[in-house]
């Protein structure tokens, strides 16, 4: 299978086996985009009111939007564009759909959603799963859709496909470090955290035993396993720590193999009980805003600025 690695402005792509020209983008006869929003959290608050606001200046239109709660959207989204069941999206006709809520509904309905509209995957971590992946993949392929991974807080994601692509990443290190607050696990390891209790290692080991345990937490590490496509989630390595000094703060540190020292410090500013970063929105936005002016398969990370930085 050919694989071709191929950088734009904004975005690097990795395409899993061809390249479609910016000119073949979404094949439409529309001058304007519609776009579906699965999840109406904090983020995805900010990009209906993006879509809202903006979309119309830029080419994009909002489909429809949806939530676990559909209470939640009363007054703040036009009752037109609520989408009470999800099983029902495809009646929206959206170009692109973003899920922004949990892994749970990329296991759901990512095979549907691929199969009709081009999909940015939020929730990386569900890819853990070999099987899922594989199969969005080939999915992407066999319709010709587009499959888009945001690369959130994972500082130097080029390098490290370029070092995948010639061979010469032999391992990957990322810290996560966070407030006690901020981690949502699965587990009960960190229930009986207290305040100015400082520092403690919660896991260390494979992205692919670290995703099941803490899904919302390491979607960073989830862009990279999928950025260091020969090593993947159960060769790059990972370790969340809780640290109850990280009060303003997230801190992402990534770490290369020897031969090739790569250690670099991010802090995303968050408040506490944030399980993203405030510095994610713009990010999300901006990886849209690219997903919407070229087309690849399989992986999308953006890196228009240095604040972009997700969970």
């Amino acid at each position: 299978m050919l694989k071709q690695t191929c950088t734009y402005a904004g975005f690097i792509a990795l395409n899993v086996d061809f390249h479609f020209s910016s000119a073949q983008i979404m094949d439409t006869n529309s001058p304007t985009l519609r776009v579906g929003v699965v999840g109406y959290g904090h983020l995805g608050q900010f990009l209906v009111d993006k879509l809202l606001k903006a979309g119309p200046g830029l080419g994009l239109v909002l489909g429809f939007v949806w939530n676990r709660n559909p209470d939640k959207l009363k007054g703040s989204v036009p009752p037109e564009l609520v989408l009470d069941d999800l099983s029902f999206f495809a009646n929206r006709r959206c170009d692109v759909i973003i899920e922004v809520c949990y892994p749970q509904i990329v296991r759901d309905f990512g095979l549907e959603f691929v199969s009709k509209s081009h999909f940015m995957v939020g929730s990386p971590s569900a890819l853990s799963d070999p099987d899922l992946n594989q199969t969005l993949r080939q999915a992407s392929l066999h319709h010709g859709r587009t499959l888009y991974i945001p690369s959130g807080a994972l500082w130097g994601g080029q390098d490290i496909q370029r070092m995948n692509d010639t061979g010469t990443l032999k391992a990957l290190f990322i810290r996560m470090s966070k407030h006690p607050s901020c981690f949502r696990l699965t587990g009960d390891i960190l229930n009986d955290w207290t305040e100015g209790e400082g520092r403690r290692d919660l896991f260390i080991g494979s992205v692919a035993d670290l995703c099941p345990l803490a899904p919302y937490n390491v979607n960073t590490m989830a862009a990279a396993a999928v950025a260091a496509e020969t090593l993947g989630f159960t060769g790059v390595q990972g370790e969340i720590v809780s640290d109850t000094a990280l009060k303003d703060f997230h801190v992402v540190e990534v770490t290369g193999p020897d031969g090739f020292l790569m250690h670099m410090v991010r802090r995303n500013p968050a408040k506490l009980g944030a399980v993203t970063g405030s510095a994610t929105y713009n990010s999300f936005w901006n990886s849209l805003l690219s997903e919407c002016c070229v087309v690849s398969i399989s992986f999308i990370t953006s890196w228009d600025t240095p604040t972009q930085c997700t969970s």
